[in-house]
Formats: structure tokens, sequence, C-alpha cells
């Protein structure tokens, strides 16, 4: 068993890898293709785009390098494992993204006071569709990785691109419109909307990545969880003390597990052990600690 366990972590761990590999791929073809469509038509609200995809290719690299920093093993110096690297990439994640959402409101203020008109907008309409087309797919992928990793950092890129997916669209919005009725406003006007949705997304980025760091207990639902599964033992009387956090890649779960005072000792480990295979069936990436205590004695 302890090889079937060792087999599926390295797959996990391969499958994380390749989530960061397609991010990159998908942020720098996306860069090169919006650079090109906005030499050629100056709208703003693509200039906007662009900015984007530039800082998702540069977060994307972050995540790539906290990804393969959070998979090392744990060592004499870093007992609990480097999972931690991954919350570090998502708050750095948050940070990309609210500075280019600054930068493209000053941007757009500009365009609202002085604005420009937008060249023929067909290529940059492609370009978009493109790129709606490849964070799709890549988003799908994604969202499939955090279902069987519980990868912190990947979950923080999915949700980045999720909100790309709305940038996009409202960039093809943007660019329609503004050929259809010719109010040079209406590049700027999307452009602001977008910085808004860019900052909403780096502010729930930073708040995850924050639990994660300062050991947050885990949600209540995991918590009662994890009581049902201990208290469904029959040798078990009471359970105490639970606490939770969060690692990044894992989470870890120290628990006082109260035991009939007849048990020998090591009927009790027997007992310990079996609920620590049950809660690792039911968590598979929990480090569990149980420490056994005899149960309260009975009133005369």
């Amino acid at each position: 068993m302890g090889d079937d366990r060792t087999r599926s972590v390295s797959e996990l761990a391969a499958l994380r890898r390749r989530a960061t590999y397609a991010s990159v791929t998908v942020a720098a073809v996306l860069v090169v293709a919006k650079l090109a469509a906005c030499l050629d038509t100056g709208s703003v609200s693509l200039l906007a785009s662009l900015i984007d995809s530039g800082t998702d290719l540069l977060a994307s690299l972050i995540t790539l390098f906290g990804v393969r920093q959070a998979l090392r093993p744990a060592d004499d110096h870093h007992r609990f494992g480097h999972g931690k690297a991954e919350a570090l990439a998502a708050l750095a994640q948050a940070a990309f993204v609210t500075g280019s959402a600054v930068f493209l409101v000053v941007e757009a203020m500009d365009r609202l006071i002085r604005p420009q008109p937008i060249e023929d907008n067909r290529l940059g309409i492609a370009v978009m569709a493109l790129a709606v087309v490849l964070t799709a797919a890549l988003t799908l992928f994604q969202r499939r990785v955090v279902r069987a990793t519980g990868s912190q950092a990947i979950s923080a890129d999915c949700l980045h691109y999720l909100g790309d997916l709305a940038v996009n669209g409202a960039v093809m919005v943007a660019l329609g419109l503004g050929s259809v009725t010719g109010w040079r406003r209406i590049d700027p006007v999307f452009a602001l909307g977008i910085a808004a949705a860019l900052i909403g997304g780096a502010w729930r980025i930073a708040g995850r990545a924050l639990d994660t760091l300062m050991d947050r207990e885990l949600p209540d639902d995991t918590r009662d969880r994890v009581q049902a599964v201990v208290m469904a033992h029959p040798e078990v009387r009471g359970m105490h003390d639970l606490r939770s956090r969060s690692s990044g890649t894992g989470i870890f779960l120290q628990l006082h597990v109260e035991m009939d005072r007849t048990l020998r000792l090591d009927q009790a480990h027997d007992v310990a052990d079996q609920i620590e295979q049950r809660l690792a069936s039911a968590f598979p990436n929990a480090e569990v600690i149980i420490h056994q205590e005899p149960a309260p004695r009975s009133a005369p």
C-alpha cells in the first residue's frame, strides 16, 4: 500500500507541474497576439487586456516556481515541508494584479479626458476570440487539477484566469460597440470595469493566501467531517482540542482522542492507527497527529 500511495503522490505532483507549464504557455501566446493587435488598433481596452496577459505571464511564472518549491520534500530545516511556497506565490500574484489594475485606471482616465479613435477592430476582435478559447480551455484543466490536488497556487491562478474570461469578453464587446456606435469613450469605460474586476480578484487571492500563511483553521464543514470520521470508530469515547491548518499542498490535523480506560497501550495504539488510516482515506493530503487519552471516569 505504501508504494501505491507514493505513486499517487508522484502522479499528483506531475499534474501540478503540467498545470503550471500550461498556464505559462497560454499567457506567453496571448501576450504576443495581444501586443500585435494593440499596436494595430490603438485600443485602450485591448491595452488593458495586454497588460493583464503580461501580469498573467509573470504570475504564472511565479506560480510555476512556487509549485516547484512546494513539492520539495521535507528536510532538516523544513520539517513540515515547503507547502507554504504556494501561498507566497498566490500572494505575489495578487500584488501583480493590483499593480496592473492601478496602471490601467490611470490609462483609462486619460482616455476618458482625451478620447482617441480606434482603428480597424477586426484583428483585435479575432485576438480576443482566441484569448477566450485558450483561457477557457486552461481554466477547465486547472479546475480539474485543483479538484485532484487541492493546490492553492493553481487555484489562485485559475481564479485569475476565470476573471480573464470576463475581461476578454468585455474587450470584445467594447471593440464591437466602438465600431458600431463610434463613441470613443466606450473603450476606457470598459477598461475601468476591467480594472475593478482585477482588483476584486486580487483581494480574493490575497485573502486565501494570508489564511494559509497565518495558519487559519480549516472551514467548519471540514472540521465536522474530521469529527464524524473519528467518532465513527467504536472504541472512541470522545475527542477534543482539534487543531487544523492548510500547508498549501496539504492539511495538518492534530487532535486528542478519548478511549476506554481498560484498553492496553498496544490496543490504544492500534485504535489510533486505524483512525489515522480512516482520516487519510477521507483527506488524502492530510498529516494526522493523534494524542491518546483515557476517557473520563464515569460518575459513581
